[in-house]
């Protein structure tokens, strides 16, 4: 794929990161859910700040990680809403997809081509998407097209020792559902059980 499919898969992704987000209420955000101890609270601080850092690399910005710390929020489904559009439209914008990315929590010694930072931001929310979905217990099912454009890039994903470190973007990948060809294989390569359901996880308190 080229810079620019890559971008409107990616905006079509966060669109629907939203919409799913949009369900969420505060009485949600204790919930488990498939990303390691996080409850949802947490992981909507994570996806609102990765947003919020995409869109500052996407600026010029370099490899500064204070962009990239996840901040308390009053009402973490409306700053998220405000983050997704930001981000949507830092990517927009002319020239974006000739521009090198600082992307601190990967590397702070070189950048990466836009079209490599922007496929790690779709394979994100496209997964992202689901791991809230799955955590307020709804369906999700990405459409096809997105499923086939986001496979390839999940299966780049290097798997090994790396993802066992603390703060691993990633849990070391599962074997079973890893060659098929559908939303299930995208989660297996990157250690997401796509049975996953918040029973299998406390409550955090």
């Amino acid at each position: 794929m080229d810079v620019d499919e890559i971008r409107r898969w990616d905006a079509r992704a966060v669109e629907t990161s939203v919409e799913i987000v949009s369900h969420v209420t505060s009485r949600d955000l204790q919930r488990a859910t498939p990303c390691a101890q996080w409850t949802l609270g947490e992981l909507l601080a994570h996806m609102t700040v990765q947003h919020l850092g995409f869109a500052a690399a996407a600026a010029g910005d370099g490899p500064d990680l204070s962009r990239w710390r996840p901040q308390a929020s009053s009402n973490p489904v409306a700053d998220y809403r405000a983050a997704a559009d930001t981000v949507v439209e830092a990517f927009a914008r002319d020239g974006v997809g000739e521009r090198q990315f600082w992307l601190p929590e990967i590397s702070t010694e070189f950048p990466f081509p836009a079209a490599t930072a922007v496929g790690f931001h779709f394979l994100d929310y496209a997964v992202h998407s689901w791991d809230v979905a799955r955590a307020l217990e709804l369906d999700f099912a990405p459409e096809t097209g997105m499923v086939a454009a986001v496979l390839p890039i999940a299966r780049r994903v290097p798997d090994g020792a790396d993802r066992l470190r603390e703060g691993a973007a990633f849990a070391p990948g599962l074997t079973a559902g890893a060659d098929s060809a559908d939303f299930g294989a995208v989660l297996s390569l990157l250690g997401r059980s796509p049975h996953w359901h918040p029973e299998y996880e406390p409550r955090r308190v």
